[in-house]
């Protein structure tokens, strides 16, 4: 239940920063204007993960997870969709394309599990072009 309650924690501080009485500059950021961090976060943990510097890939995820949440405030805020809009979506994202796991299909191989997903992957897409 620890990680249950850090995440509810969590959603509960962006929810504060972003609320009136919350931080003026996190307010004003937009998805385009986060852009950058989001980039520079995750190329710091790119370094990170290089180095096998497990302390630093530690905090560089957080960073990572800072991003997540900050735009997906913005678009609860927006009235577009929530964190949990997005763990949904990829929860079953997920389950879909690991059907070696989450369903019936047989493999013998990574590379049998590889190709299965790039399949999967571009059925999504054509489903998206729709």
């Amino acid at each position: 239940m620890k990680s249950k309650t850090k995440f509810h924690e969590l959603k509960k501080v962006y929810e504060k920063l972003h609320s009136p009485k919350g931080c003026m500059w996190d307010r004003k950021q937009t998805h385009k204007s986060l852009l950058p961090y989001l980039k520079e976060e995750s190329e710091e943990f790119i370094a990170a993960v290089r180095k096998n510097d497990y302390h630093n890939m530690r905090e560089e995820l957080g960073d990572i997870l800072l991003q997540v949440m900050f735009h997906a405030q913005i678009a609860k805020n927006d009235k577009r969709f929530d964190i949990e809009d997005v763990i949904d979506v990829l929860i079953k994202k997920i389950k879909r394309r690991h059907p070696h796991v989450f369903g019936n299909v047989k493999v013998r191989s990574t590379r049998d599990i590889k190709r299965n997903w790039d399949k999967i992957k571009q059925l999504e897409k054509k489903g998206k072009k729709k």
